[in-house]
């Protein structure tokens, strides 16, 4: 419980810190390789339970058999009504008279997503039982999805459904065949299945069944009968329960009625949930408890089987409750009283859910709900649970039984209040929360332990070992959950306490202060974290040797925290020396040589060198698919991984269907607001906006950020980061007036968080500035321009390129508000820096002496602008190419400058080559092309062809709507332009000329 965070994983700026533990590998047998689609159901196949009596069920039998008589067409019909009115009866009568139309007929308990994706994996087990023990619960279940969406004739029983959301994936992938669900919701079902209400029996059903099974056998005195199924709501399962219990026992209906009127189930009569129905499900579980009487044990057991789920508990806990013999028997008489269901098959039991309520609910007046009794089994049922629990996390077993379990430790924990909970129920809290966040749920998992926490804190006080432990995984929850500003207190708290009980070398002090400075790491704090990560690294290899995994952990940490604080090469050096260690030390398919392995390739891209990062990568899907299997976390943070490889190789081909497929898969297994789900949606945004595809990337981004804010909180670093990109994707579509309030949201929360030395909040600002400028504020751009200048000069250096940048960006403001002598110092000054630091054919060097001539054209000073715009536009096309977007810009330039001269022959040739350059190399509907369409038709305008100029305006406006949309800057331009030259009002002389 205070294992070390071993095994972090720096997936750079498309991705998160990564932890691993050790897994077992399962060796999978030859079927598993199958294609699904090749697949056939053995005959027969079928899990339907029990079907009990039938009646009184003519017409929504009728409604059933009339809706399902389509052949080949996918129907879903919704079973409706209220808990016990026998909905489920009705639907097993109907799918066994229907066996023989549909293979297989699949029983799924639907409660919960829990329970239907254990539904799935039994199917999927029983397509395939060799794969039963090899599988984890995730493959299973997508093996049986993928089965279901390849094959037609089946009949899918979803039981119970509590919410339809929690099928409609289901429904979605499979739909060649039918559906038949039932549910106590009777609203949530438009557009997704046709509803068929069903309602209590009448008093002539209720009858019947109640005679059915009281008489079946012998002639029974059936007086009171019917005033007893009134009594009881002519609700089918109470009715069946009474009837049960008068033919057990011999007691007649008149006397069953009175022992209702003496023994009302008081603590529901007041419920809202089912009103009168769970009244009458209490009156009989009294009363039949009372002919139980005579074996406790049977009590003992339903009161212990009430704190768990409902449907498919396992056998095995129930093993504190009695010896073998007993709990045999003890389960035969409540199975002989309609109490239990028994699933012998699959060796599990179930129980009504409102027997379960009235079951653990204390009542002093009644003997079979004592408060003592009741405190004792919720005891007995969390031992149980505790003693089941998996005890190692990564197993494959392992995980399938947490899967298993899970249902009945969040039926325990959710019937358990707090102030009630004890050291057996912290402690399940406890071991179910580290068990959760390794597998990925880490916001359940952070709600146990904050629970667990209070309860230790309370009995046991703040230093106690235990309550240490506790903390400690409650701080690597947050951590992992992206909240490391709630883990270090803990994580500091802990330090202190061990320093002081155990001392400075003890392996839980050393582990400590490797989990506070994975905390700082996490927080963006290199500075701090790298000395703790290098003397913890130093402890360890002087107490624990060179090999030893805590050892190795520690090189890896170090190398993450380098790479973090910009210190690539002795990042690489440190990865590429551990990974040799770990597959020396612990062998090449161990879960933390792949970790170590996918640092390097993270490492490797940050260095720029992603081709290597690339095959690393890859390397790392196909192991821990392997090893681990498809749907595990490390599997999926794997494939987001090499995803984001491709993404910084710019290889968008292979990048965007790699995120689109792995963002598909994050929420199917992690769930929506996974702080991994989130780094897989922003960096598929971010593959569209790469792509130009703004579209798309936007209400990704919009989504990313709302979802940020909710499960992360305004100051986790990734939620700043998140706010930026969607203002970076709205300037770069052209939404300006969006884009300005969240730059100025992102300024604030960066000065405040990173101060306004900080390198990132500085490029802010003079991005700000510039979306200023954009729209026309040049009274806020300027000074937002000379503040982060003066930063710049002053924390980079006159020469840095940034601070370049930043002085070119200011040039071009003065430029366009008309101060050109000041705009020409400046761009004078910045291209002598760059000549002198970068050379005279430096991209960068090339666009200072372009702007420069820009602005010496503006100036009206022909004999300077000239001669320098034709030395730029001969290195550009020499050093950039012809049709780099850089040298269409001087090309432009240096024809207006021509026309200008009044040289209009030689400016309408640069035009016509710019115009044929984009479009031969970029495409007649790419942005640039279209820019350029537009200003040659302002040319012809200016060059007094209006016609021609109307003709041209005309087809960019029809092209710029059409791939920009109406409200795109560019957009709109156009048709200003065109409704000036349709006035023949010659347009503005060139004054903003682009800066380059």
């Amino acid at each position: 419980m205070t294992g070390d965070l071993s095994g972090i994983a720096n997936t750079g700026d498309y991705a998160t810190i990564v932890q691993h533990h050790a897994e077992q590998a399962t060796v999978l047998p030859a079927e598993a390789f199958l294609p699904v689609a090749e697949i056939s159901a053995p005959p027969g196949l079928t899990n339907l339970p029990a079907r009990g009596l039938l009646v009184g069920r003519d017409e929504a039998l009728s409604q059933l058999d009339t809706q399902f008589t389509g052949p080949g067409e996918t129907v879903i019909q919704a079973v409706h009504g209220l808990g016990g009115v026998g909905k489920s009866v009705l639907a097993a009568h109907w799918a066994a008279a229907h066996a023989t139309d549909h293979y297989p007929v699949w029983w799924i308990t639907a409660d919960t997503p829990a329970t239907i994706d254990a539904g799935l994996a039994a199917l999927a087990a029983a397509l395939q039982p060799s794969l039963a023990d090899a599988l984890p619960l995730e493959a299973q279940r997508e093996r049986a999805l993928q089965w279901l969406a390849t094959h037609d004739r089946w009949l899918l029983v979803l039981d119970n459904v509590n919410d339809p959301a929690d099928i409609k994936p289901l429904l979605a992938r499979a739909t060649a065949g039918r559906y038949l669900i039932t549910t106590r919701r009777s609203t949530g079902w438009h557009g997704l299945a046709t509803p068929i209400p069903l309602d209590v029996f009448d008093r002539s059903a209720a009858m019947q069944l109640f005679t059915r099974i009281v008489a079946h056998d012998r002639t029974r005195d059936l007086d009171g009968a019917e005033e007893l199924c009134t009594e009881l709501g002519c609700l089918p399962l109470a009715v069946e329960q009474a009837a049960a219990y008068c033919a057990e026992s011999g007691t007649t209906p008149r006397r069953y009625l009175a022992l209702l009127a003496d023994y009302p189930a008081i603590m529901f009569k007041e419920t809202a949930e089912g009103g009168d129905t769970e009244r009458a499900v209490a009156r009989i579980w009294h009363v039949t408890l009372d002919r139980l009487r005579d074996y406790p044990a049977a009590g003992h057991l339903l009161r212990t089987l009430a704190w768990y789920a409902p449907d498919a508990i396992p056998r095995d806990l129930l093993d504190l409750t009695a010896d073998p013999p007993t709990l045999l028997h003890a389960i035969g008489r409540l199975a002989a009283y309609s109490m239990i269901t028994i699933d012998a098959d699959a060796d599990t039991l179930s129980v009504h859910r409102l027997v379960q309520a009235v079951s653990r609910t204390a009542d002093p007046d009644d003997d079979h709900r004592q408060p003592q009794d009741i405190e004792y089994s919720r005891v007995r049922a969390a031992l149980q649970l505790v003693a089941t629990l998996p005890s190692w996390r990564n197993t494959a077993g392992g995980t399938q039984n947490l899967r298993t379990l899970l249902p009945h430790i969040d039926a325990l924990i959710g019937h358990s209040l707090p102030e009630a909970d004890n050291q057996f129920t912290t402690l399940l809290l406890n071991q179910t929360a580290v068990l959760l966040e390794d597998q990925g749920s880490v916001a359940r998992a952070i709600v146990y332990l904050q629970r667990a926490f209070s309860h230790a804190v309370l009995v046991m006080g703040e230093d106690n070992p235990a309550t240490q432990a506790i903390r400690s995984n409650l701080g690597r929850a947050y951590q992992a959950a992206g909240d490391p500003g709630r883990a270090i207190p803990l994580f500091e708290q802990n330090l202190a306490a061990r320093r002081r009980d155990l001392g400075e070398e003890h392996t839980d002090t050393l582990t400590a202060w490797n989990n506070l400075a994975a905390a700082y790491q996490s927080n963006g704090d290199p500075a701090r974290a790298i000395p703790i990560f290098k003397a913890t690294l130093a402890k360890r290899r002087q107490l624990l040797g060179e090999d030893h995994q805590d050892t190795l952990a520690s090189c890896n940490n170090l190398a993450v925290a380098y790479q973090e604080a910009g210190e690539l090469e002795p990042a690489i050096t440190l990865y590429e020396e551990t990974l040799a260690a770990c597959v020396q030390a612990l062998g090449e398919d161990h879960p933390d040589t792949i970790a170590s392995r996918n640092n390097l390739a993270f490492a490797y891209q940050a260095g720029g060198d992603s081709q290597q990062a690339i095959l690393l990568g890859q390397r790392n899907v196909a192991d821990f698919t392997r090893i681990l299997g498809a749907d595990h976390l490390q599997t999926l943070i794997a494939h987001n991984n090499l995803a984001a490889a491709y993404l910084g190789a710019r290889d968008l081909e292979e990048a965007i269907p790699r995120l689109e497929r792995t963002l598909t898969d994050h929420d199917r297994v992690l769930g929506a607001d996974h702080p991994q789900t989130l780094i897989t949606r922003n960096n598929l945004a971010a593959a569209y906006q790469l792509a130009g595809n703004a579209g798309q990337a936007i209400p990704l981004y919009q989504r990313a950020l709302t979802d940020h804010l909710r499960v992360l909180g305004q100051n986790d670093r990734r939620t700043r980061t998140t706010r930026y990109q969607l203002a970076h994707a709205y300037q770069s579509a052209g939404y300006l007036i969006r884009a300005i309030p969240l730059y100025e949201q992102a300024l604030t929360d960066w000065e405040q968080q990173l101060g306004v030395d900080h390198v990132e909040t500085m490029e802010l600002r003079d991005r700000l500035a510039g979306v200023y400028e954009s729209v026309g504020d040049r009274e806020r751009a300027i000074p937002l321009y000379e503040q982060a200048l003066a930063d710049r000069e002053r924390v980079l250096g006159v020469d840095h390129p940034d601070t370049l940048t930043t002085r070119t960006n200011l040039a071009y403001t003065h430029r366009v508000d008309g101060n050109l002598r000041l705009a020409i110092e400046l761009y004078e000054r910045t291209l002598v820096d760059r000549e002198r630091a970068l050379g005279d054919e430096h991209p960068d060097t090339l666009s200072s002496r372009n702007n420069l001539g820009a602005a010496y054209q503006i100036a009206g000073n022909s004999d300077q602008a000239l001669p320098l715009l034709k030395r730029t536009l001969a290195e550009r096309e020499r050093v950039l190419g012809l049709g780099h977007a850089d040298t269409l810009i001087t090309r432009a330039i240096l024809a207006r400058a021509f026309q200008e001269a009044g040289d209009w022959a030689l400016a309408i040739l640069l035009w016509r080559r710019n115009l044929s350059v984009s479009v031969q190399l970029l495409g007649e509907d790419h942005a640039e092309t279209l820019k350029l369409r537009n200003s040659f038709a302002c040319f012809y305008l200016a060059a007094g062809s209006a016609e021609g100029a109307v003709t041209l305006l005309k087809q960019t406006v029809a092209d710029t709507h059409r791939v920009l949309g109406e409200d795109h800057w560019l957009s709109r331009k156009v048709r200003a332009n065109l409704a000036a030259a349709a006035t023949r009002i010659p347009p503005a002389k060139w004054h903003n000329l682009p800066n380059s």
